[in-house]
């Protein structure tokens, strides 16, 4: 099974509150329209601009982003 960018960020979930990625990782768990199944970042970050009001910045998810992809590379294991 694929693993989703969903997935991924909810390890974030738990941490300091003032960070903005666990802010993020909080906000996607409550939001129960998130596109939970998507590995696609033009499907997540359209999703994100429109309804991602608990994300202060788009660079945040930029971020993660960049971070999945790079640990779900066959080189990253």
């Amino acid at each position: 099974m694929e693993k989703t960018f969903y997935r991924y960020l909810l390890r974030f979930r738990y941490g300091h509150a003032e960070d903005p990625i666990v802010r993020f990782a909080n906000g996607a768990y409550a939001d129960h329209s998130f596109p939970k199944g998507s590995v696609d970042y033009e499907e997540l970050s359209g999703y994100l601009e429109l309804n991602g009001d608990y994300l202060e910045s788009m660079a945040v998810f930029d971020e993660l982003w960049e971070q999945f992809v790079h640990e779900a590379s066959p080189r990253a294991r």
